[in-house]
């Protein structure tokens, strides 16, 4: 559930950018971008308080980590030149997987003014997240700014269209899913919710299902019974995560679809 803490952030992030950005998808997509950014960092703390490594910013892209980006010393025009150098080498990165390099790919900092990029990257800082879904909480509404008409014919569909549709299709967990024209994938996140709730050992509202890609080596231990999709097994998650297909007209849309998914 969107808290209205999120929201504001996201309304004050894209008022930020509205004077040297005034296209809505552009300021959509760079607020994607650095939120993916600091979730990366994100994770990478939360590995080494576990006792673990940091694996996104490592080695020659330790330079480009939030801390650094953030760090009071740092003055605006360093800053500017660090992220943007950052957002358009991290599709470089060995040490993200592909999912993150497709993100980042053909990323740039479309303006050049100092103060607004301090003033944007200080309230993307102000964002934490300890799981993907309270992403997808902010990123499902920063979407909702695009408007239901894009520019070129393609129209997004409402979500409870979305959900009616997939109901009735009932797609199955050995089915292929194709989305041929996928905009910001809301069929395929449909579908794929779609089929946990039909493998699951207790009912799931559509609301509280989240849409977390498998996890690698994720278990059916204590508490599994209770999250949606339990009834799957490792091996039937692993083939049916990989039935999915979407295809857009759009680079700016294929990234946004990755991104929800």
């Amino acid at each position: 559930m969107l808290d209205t803490d999120t929201k504001r952030r996201i309304d004050t992030a894209r008022d930020i950018l509205v004077g040297k950005v005034p296209d809505p998808k552009s300021q959509v997509e760079q607020i994607t971008i650095a939120l993916i950014y600091k979730f990366m960092d994100d994770m990478d703390a939360e590995s080494e308080e576990l006792g673990g490594k940091r694996k996104f910013f490592t080695g020659d892209y330790a330079r480009y980590g939030w801390a650094k980006l953030m760090a009071p010393s740092l003055g605006g025009h360093e800053m500017l030149g660090l992220y943007g150098e950052g957002i358009a080498k991290m599709p470089e990165n060995p040490g993200i997987p592909p999912l993150f390099r497709d993100i980042f790919k053909n990323a740039y900092l479309p303006y050049r003014d100092p103060e607004t990029l301090k003033a944007f990257l200080k309230i993307i800082d102000e964002f934490s997240y300890d799981h993907s879904e309270r992403l997808g909480d902010a990123f499902e509404y920063l979407l909702s700014v695009l408007g239901s008409q894009g520019d070129a014919g393609q129209f997004r569909t409402p979500r409870h269209i979305i959900d009616f549709m997939v109901e009735v299709l009932a797609p199955q967990k050995s089915e292929t899913i194709l989305d041929p024209a996928c905009g910001t994938a809301g069929f395929l996140i449909s579908a794929y919710k779609h089929i946990l709730r039909s493998n699951s050992s207790s009912p799931s509202p559509i609301a509280n299902v989240a849409c977390d890609l498998p996890l690698a080596g994720e278990g059916r231990g204590e508490g599994a019974a209770h999250r949606p999709g339990d009834l799957l097994t490792p091996d039937d998650k692993g083939r049916f995560a990989k039935n999915f297909k979407g295809y857009d007209i759009s680079p700016d849309m294929v990234r946004l679809s990755l991104v929800n998914l």
